[in-house]
């Protein structure tokens, strides 16, 4: 006789994004079935990287969400709840309220206290390929695997075809690039020149740790490169079905990557595809993604990149079902 499905809440919250994941999960076979997933932009690194502390606008924007978050899982029955915080919460020296909050959100709205984990860089990389690469080989795509995860305050590298080989978190993202570089509308070609440094050298020091060498397929996750593949495919409206294990060429993703970045915001605003949150920063998103698909095509040999909608957030889900 099977196992019934477990149902599970996952939250990841970045520097960017918080995102909701309720998911029903199959012991045995491990796959997952949506229930919900919800996305919201509320910025809680906001001027972590210049301050060291989290704005306190932008920690009760993420709690008002937390509050929101807990409250559909206890609607929707979720049986256990992991909440993952990621590079603005690791690097604050008020994280410690920030964690208080989430606690006390999940205390009254689902009925138990969640404590936020921090996980480290090479925690985050391991859920981040458990969660992209479940459905690449159903696809019939062979690896090894480099999976990227672009996020807003560092960019996680990870190597593997059934587990992780090498994973390595560095220090560059879209929002982090914005704050520290990207100031003009457009941005200027010596905004850009210094922010391609900084990426080159993060670049470096991944490679130094996560072979490129070898890798037969270069797979893009999170909310620029899903949205540098909404523009490159000029979709009507954002649709992850259409999004999701998409291939496209080099030339096609550097293109997009390229667009994007030398757009005006009010440009960018106007895109049927784009989240609004996203209008400052996908700049310096598709600027990280573009000098990363141009090393691993150098190295690697690599014509084409793939895009998943499925990410640390899946991972975060599977990692409750031992």
């Amino acid at each position: 006789m099977s196992e019934p499905t477990v149902r599970v809440g996952a939250v990841d919250c970045g520097t960017n994004s918080i995102r909701l994941l309720v998911a029903d999960i199959d012991p045995e076979t491990r796959v997952l079935t949506d229930v919900l997933r919800r996305m919201e932009i509320v910025r809680l690194g906001y001027g972590v990287d210049r301050t060291g502390v989290i704005d306190p606008e932008a920690m009760e924007r993420t709690l008002r969400v937390t509050r929101e978050y807990a409250a559909q899982c206890r609607e929707l029955g979720a049986e256990r709840v992991r909440f993952v915080a990621t590079s603005a919460s690791r690097d604050a020296r008020n994280a410690a309220d920030f964690i208080d909050g989430v606690r006390a959100a999940f205390l009254e709205h689902w009925g138990a206290e969640v404590t936020p984990e921090v996980v480290t860089g090479s925690e985050e990389a391991a859920l981040s390929f458990s969660g992209a690469t479940g459905g690449l080989a159903a696809q019939g795509v062979p690896g090894p695997y480099l999976v990227v995860d672009l996020g807003g305050g560092s960019t996680e590298f990870v190597r593997g075809t059934d587990a992780v080989e090498a994973a390595r978190s560095v220090d560059v993202g879209c929002v982090r690039m914005t704050e520290r570089h990207l100031v003009s509308d457009p941005p200027t070609a010596a905004e850009i020149a210094g922010a391609t440094r900084d990426i080159d050298a993060a670049i470096d020091e991944a490679a130094a740790v996560v072979p490129f060498e070898g890798v037969r397929a270069l797979v893009g996750l999170a909310g620029s490169v899903t949205t540098i593949t909404a523009h490159q495919l000029r979709l009507p409206a954002y649709d992850p079905k259409a999004i999701h294990l998409s291939h496209a060429s080099t030339a096609e993703a550097l293109a997009a990557s390229a667009d994007l970045l030398a757009m005006t915001k009010a440009d960018r605003a106007a895109l049927p595809y784009l989240h609004p949150g996203r209008v400052d920063v996908i700049g310096a998103g598709a600027l990280v993604w573009s000098r990363i698909i141009e090393r691993v095509a150098a190295v690697a040999g690599i014509t084409e990149v793939i895009t998943s909608e499925h990410d640390i957030l899946d991972g975060i889900a599977l990692s409750q079902v031992p």
